[in-house]
């Protein structure tokens, strides 16, 4: 019988799963909306009052994304407030929703990504997964690889799309 040999181990492709880079941290949306009188003005006084007490310590540990989803003019210092509040309990604050939240995420774990291993290297950027990896992340690895690797291609090592291919040296 003739032995079954796994071509794509022997083929020197290195795969990166994008969904290794995801924190199980959980993530929440602080919508000011509801604290607008009318869901239009934010009224300094009783902004204030739900500061004082509003039960902070549930965010503790935890991604906060501080927005407005409604069409009103919110002063940047309520934004500010807010972020005072939230410091000694979040593990991070941003401004936007969730989806920049996770883009900043992504962002930052990919900027401290040592590019080294994939010096010279045919690498795979692996598609579909359970969690959600922004595209920001896709085309911020991307943009990292370039310089380095061999070549770059999207999918699973048995059935990728080529993105790049480092052109050969001139002699």
């Amino acid at each position: 019988m003739k032995e079954i040999v796994n071509k794509v181990a022997q083929s020197g492709i290195v795969t990166i799963d994008l969904e290794e880079f995801y924190d199980d941290v959980p993530r929440v949306e602080f919508d000011i909306k509801p604290l607008l009188f009318q869901e239009l003005i934010l009224k300094e006084k009783d902004f204030r009052e739900y500061i004082k007490t509003h039960n902070w310590a549930q965010y503790q540990n935890r991604y906060v994304a501080l927005t407005c989803t409604a069409d009103a003019i919110v002063p940047t210092w309520a934004y500010m407030l807010l972020t005072l509040s939230l410091q000694p309990f979040a593990k991070k604050i941003i401004y936007g929703n969730l989806e920049v939240l996770e883009t900043i995420l992504f962002t930052e774990k990919l900027n401290a990504l040592d590019t080294t291993p994939f010096k010279d290297a045919r690498v795979v950027i692996k598609g579909c997964g359970e969690k959600p990896v922004p595209i920001a992340a896709y085309v911020t690895l991307t943009e990292k690889l370039k310089p380095v690797a061999k070549s770059i291609m999207y999918g699973e090592p048995c059935s990728t799309v080529p993105l790049y291919k480092k052109p050969a040296q001139q002699i």
